[in-house]
């Protein structure tokens, strides 16, 4: 049984997705799905009641449909060419290369499987989809735009920023290297470890960054002792088809501990990076 969904008005007023995937299981366990003319990780948000900022809440979204977009992009020069700008050494971005690029979304997806005691208990199956699937593919979700295919750091002009002292110093030296470059360092992306290590209850920075206006999203798609910092509103697009889908599906092999069908939530995403010269990827020297 496949049913869709249409864009939620209200919270009160419309069922989740994991109300309405119990419905369509309750029907046909074997075939059940559910198609969702919106994004689910941004429809709803199972974390709301204790705030995160996942990586797709860093850019700003542009509606798209499956087939890939052009787009406009500026790169960096080597020193030959902009030694022939006048002004370049005090205006870097005045020697940047214009051109064009193209991008993408690709399937994102997500699995578990269904517990045998949850499936004739539609109100515990649909929490469960609501509160593990979509947690787990709100990961998937920072894994692909981070490092997945056309994510963040797969993109082959973002900067490399090597430090030398100590994580934070490192941080800084690319907020400044963005300034530099005519940007705002409007976002970054950490692992946990350095949050906790680094940033929560160590003096005063992880405040001034905040009063600064700088969003952090915390994700293990970054190594410990690294960070992608980036004018994130400005330098990039976050691609988003507005589809969706919950369904009954075996996933590939080594997907899941045991074999067998499961249920899979996908979405299809992608970046458009303008700007790669406005993001530099923290890492040890």
């Amino acid at each position: 049984m496949t049913t869709t969904a249409a864009p939620p008005v209200t919270a009160s007023s419309t069922l989740s997705p994991g109300e309405l995937f119990a419905r369509a299981y309750a029907d046909d366990p074997a075939g059940a799905e559910v198609r969702f003319d919106y994004t689910i990780t941004d429809a709803f948000q199972p974390t709301k009641e204790r705030p995160r900022v996942t990586v797709r809440n860093l850019f700003r979204k542009r509606p798209v449909g499956m087939e890939p977009v052009r787009f406009w992009s500026e790169g960096r020069p080597d020193a030959g060419e902009a030694a022939t700008v006048h002004e370049s050494g005090l205006r870097r971005e005045a020697a940047f290369r214009f051109g064009t690029a193209s991008a993408g979304v690709h399937p994102i997806r997500a699995w578990v499987r269904i517990p045998e005691e949850l499936a004739d208990d539609p109100e515990a199956l649909a929490s469960f989809i609501d509160y593990r699937l979509l947690v787990r593919l709100a990961t998937a979700e920072n894994q692909a735009l981070t490092i997945g295919e056309g994510g963040l750091l797969r993109h082959p002009e973002i900067g490399r920023l090597p430090y030398r002292h100590d994580w934070l110093s490192g941080l800084l030296a690319a907020c400044d290297e963005i300034e530099q470059t005519g940007a705002t360092p409007h976002a970054m992306i950490v692992n946990p470890r350095d949050y906790y290590t680094h940033l929560l209850g160590k003096g005063s920075l992880l405040t001034d960054l905040t009063r600064n206006g700088v969003q952090i999203s915390r994700t293990r798609m970054v190594a410990p002792g690294e960070a992608v910092v980036g004018d994130f509103a400005m330098a990039a697009r976050l691609l988003d088809a507005g589809r969706s889908a919950i369904r009954v599906d075996t996933p590939p092999p080594g997907t899941l501990s045991t074999d067998g069908p499961a249920v899979c939530a996908e979405i299809h995403e992608g970046l458009a990076v303008h700007l790669p010269t406005h993001f530099f990827h923290v890492v040890p020297a």
